[in-house]
């Protein structure tokens, strides 16, 4: 079965909406959610504060609809920005990102695009869906943000709220699928209040229109999303990780046994 996971709630003042949009998750089958703190970059250096805390939100939070457990919720630092020099914050070494389990950067300009999908350490580049790209999708940086282990984050809200918002989202989403292939695809709602949240099935089909496959837009809204997070902790810990496979008995007994005895068998 599935884990479906949205990776981009809008963060707000009021807890209310906050609650009540990771409740609709829930009951939608989302296992996990990401609170998303947004700090835009304009003439002077924004101010990022810590993240919220969910012990704030729920004493005990809301149990995913299907399943016996508890829905997961993450936190996520968004930089808007127009300038790679508004990214020193993004280091690797820099505190403030160890605080957050996804970082993602919303880059204006192509210089930015560039850089974010070469050199900037994030999780996570989110395409603008609001309004015709300023400039086109080049493979080499997107072949290098996948080598990386980098998603390339696409928002449905807009989609559903206006024809011409529609329009924009996919178009740019098609361009992107053009050159990217559908690979290192993320889906998410960027919602601001409950009644903007669908179903993830209904989003699969969605990215039907965006130019996925039916199974890449699965798998943006599942193995992607849990892969972004394995990026933003690998991030945060270390350079890389390490899978361990044991061997099957039959290997280890073929291994183990003598040079003379598989002569006598060949």
């Amino acid at each position: 079965m599935a884990v479906f996971v949205d990776l981009n709630v809008t963060n707000c003042t009021d807890v209310k909406k906050l609650q009540s949009i990771i409740e609709m998750a829930a009951h939608l089958g989302y296992s996990a959610v990401a609170i998303n703190h947004v700090a835009e970059f304009e003439k002077k250096k924004a101010e990022i504060g810590k993240p919220i805390s969910t012990k704030d939100l729920f004493p005990s939070p809301p149990t995913v609809q299907g399943k016996s457990t508890p829905i997961k919720i993450l936190t996520r630092l968004t930089i808007i920005a127009s300038d790679p020099s508004h990214c020193n914050v993004l280091r690797s070494t820099s505190p403030v990102t160890r605080l957050y389990d996804i970082v993602a950067v919303y880059p204006k300009t192509e210089k930015l695009f560039h850089a974010a999908c070469t050199s900037i350490d994030v999780d996570l580049i989110c395409i603008n869906v609001t309004e015709k790209c300023p400039f086109f999708f080049k493979r080499p940086p997107i072949n290098a943000a996948i080598a990386r282990g980098i998603f390339f984050e696409l928002i449905y809200t807009p989609a559903i709220k206006d024809s011409t918002l529609r329009r924009y989202t996919i178009s740019n989403a098609l361009s992107l699928m053009e050159v990217c292939k559908g690979k290192n695809i993320v889906i998410s709602s960027g919602a601001e209040k409950s009644l903007e949240l669908r179903g993830p099935y209904d989003i699969a089909s969605l990215g039907l229109l965006f130019g996925l496959s039916e199974q890449s837009a699965k798998a943006a809204l599942a193995t992607n999303c849990r892969a972004a997070l394995l990026h933003g902790e690998t991030r945060k810990t270390a350079f890389g990780i390490t899978y361990t496979v044991k061997k099957t008995q039959a290997k280890e007994d073929e291994a183990a046994e003598p040079a003379f005895k598989k002569a006598k068998k060949e």
